[in-house]
This record gives structure tokens, C-alpha cells and sequence, in this order.
């Protein structure tokens, strides 16, 4: 157990025949108590300093650990954000070509469709003009008869309002 002031002021020593004087040696204690419990106090102060300081250290150790751990799960999310935004990319891409496909598929489809169309008009027209000339023809044949004549002649006795044209 350490000596403390109290024990040094306390101490008793026995005296003897040609032993030391009694004044000087309680003055050196007087002085020796004062140094002593000056150095505890600056002793427990240090401690105190000490423990405030290690509070502290821990303090910051553990804030430390925590932003370490921060940026570890923050680099973990920013991974996962950039890998999911990835396959999200090659989603739209694949669905963008996807689509793609099937409007050059429509547009090719309905590129056959319309030609299809336009060669069925063509045929149509092409039987439709000569049905036309051949109808066409058939009439310039009746015109070329000579029945016409007797009908022009037969048709003006008869027709007041022709004769009055003519002449």
C-alpha cells in the first residue's frame, strides 16, 4: 500500500541520545508532505486527463469504424445501383431491338401487301382497258355500217325539228 501525506505527517520516530533535531526533521516532513501531495494531485490529474483523453479516442475510434463502415456499404449500394442500372440498359436495348424488329416486320409485311395490291390494280385496269377498247371497238363497227345512212334518211321525214336543222 502506498504512503500517503497523512502517514508521513503521522510517523513517530523514537528519539535517541545524540539523535537528529527534532524542528529540521519536521520541517523536511512539513516540506516532504507538501511535495507529496502535490505530486498526487498532479498525479490524479493527469489520470483524469489521461481517462478524458482515452474517452475521446474511443470516441473517435468508433467514429472512425463507423464512416469506415459507411463507405464500405456505400460503395457496396453505389455497385449494386451501377450493375442493376446496367441490366436495366441491356433490358431497354433488348426490348428497344425487339421492337425494332417487329416494326420492320410490319413495315415489310405491309410493303408485300400494298405491292400485292398494286399488282392486282394493274391487272384490273389492264382487263378493265381492254374490255373498254374491246367495247369501243364494237361501237366504231356498228358506226361503220351502212344501215346508218337509211336510219339518217328515214329519221328526217319523221323529224320536223332535224329537217329544220339541216336546212
Amino acid at each position: 500500500m502506498p504512503l500517503t501525506p497523512l502517514d508521513i505527517h503521522n510517523k513517530e520516530f523514537s528519539r535517541r541520545l545524540r539523535g537528529y533535531d527534532e524542528d529540521e526533521v519536521n520541517e523536511f516532513l512539513d516540506q516532504v508532505i507538501k511535495d507529496y501531495e502535490s505530486l498526487i494531485r498532479e498525479n490524479k490529474e493527469i489520470q483524469n486527463q489521461m481517462l478524458a483523453l482515452q474517452e475521446r479516442l474511443n470516441h473517435f475510434s468508433n467514429i472512425e469504424e463507423t464512416l469506415s463502415k459507411t463507405i464500405i456499404v456505400a460503395q457496396e449500394a453505389a455497385d449494386e445501383v451501377r450493375n442493376n442500372a446496367k441490366k436495366e440498359a441491356q433490358l431497354i436495348i433488348k426490348e428497344a431491338e425487339k421492337n425494332a424488329d417487329r416494326i420492320v416486320n410490319d413495315s415489310l409485311n405491309k410493303s408485300r401487301k400494298v405491292s400485292l395490291e398494286v399488282e392486282e390494280l394493274k391487272k384490273q385496269a389492264s382487263i378493265y382497258r381492254a374490255r373498254f377498247r374491246t367495247l369501243v371497238e364494237a361501237q366504231l363497227d356498228l358506226l361503220k355500217q351502212d344501215g346508218w345512212d337509211t336510219l339518217d334518211s328515214s329519221n328526217s321525214a319523221r323529224d320536223p325539228e332535224r329537217e329544220l336543222l339541216r336546212g
